[in-house]
């Protein structure tokens, strides 16, 4: 049976501040929780039914019936698992100059970096640099939105400006920009940092500055037209493209 305090301490990780003090994330569901696993993570706790404990046997998984399980999660609709992993280190500051990273600079919505995170597992992008001001990646709601993606991406907030003073001077740096130049006729590699901007306002304007191929995605439509795309669909179309061109 579990306590009042056990479902006092899986709430409060909701909250940044205690995710940070605790250095614990909550995942829930056979496959965010089973991907994370897959992935080399061990739990701190895990909370499960006991069909799921008999089909996934993890030791110290602690048996909860249907009805603790709803108390303890955060989802409306739980998914017979629900586990606390810590926080990974990150091994690395700086983008590798052999592949393609990301750097989001200030995203601001759960689901959309959520998407994004599982939008560049899909296109084999491995590393995420994430500007202080966007979203925490271990908000339970970017951590479900992933769909396990979190497990194979590593996940590094950095100062922005720290970030790309630290690059080569010749490492390319592209951005989407409505001002920017047709993203299918231009030269596009696949070594280099492509970032992606607030949902309102874009890429700032000190990064801007420090971007060395402005890319537009454009619309094709005759007449008048959305104002401009979410992020995580720019970021999938911009992913795409690359990876196409490889």
């Amino acid at each position: 049976m579990i306590s009042k305090n056990q479902i006092k301490f899986v709430h409060q990780l909701e909250l940044k501040k205690f995710r940070k003090q605790e250095g614990l994330f909550i995942a829930e569901g056979h496959k965010v929780v089973g991907d994370l696993l897959k992935a080399g993570y061990t739990p701190k706790q895990l909370f499960a039914t006991a069909e799921w404990i008999a089909a996934n046997p993890v030791a110290g998984a602690i048996e909860v019936t249907n009805d603790e399980l709803t108390k303890l999660s955060l989802q409306q609709h739980p998914q017979q698992v629900l586990a606390l992993f810590p926080i990974p280190t990150p091994q690395h500051q700086t983008p590798s100059t052999q592949q393609l990273s990301i750097l989001l600079d200030n995203v601001q919505d759960p689901g959309n970096l959520g998407t994004i995170i599982r939008i560049a597992d899909w296109f084999g992008i491995d590393t995420i640099f994430c500007s202080e001001g966007t979203v925490d990646a271990w908000n339970p709601k970017v951590v479900q939105a992933t769909m396990g993606s979190i497990a194979r991406v590593h996940l590094i907030y950095i100062d922005t400006m720290q970030l790309l003073d630290s690059l080569p001077k010749d490492f390319p740096v592209y951005g989407t920009f409505l001002d920017g130049e047709n993203i299918y006729t231009q030269e596009l590699s696949q070594q280099g940092l492509i970032v992606m901007g607030n949902e309102g306002n874009g890429i700032s304007d000190a990064v801007r500055a420090r971007v060395t191929h402005k890319l537009l995605i454009p619309d094709f439509h005759k007449g008048p037209t959305a104002d401009s795309l979410n992020v995580a669909i720019a970021t999938a179309i911009t992913c795409s493209e690359f990876r196409r061109r490889g």
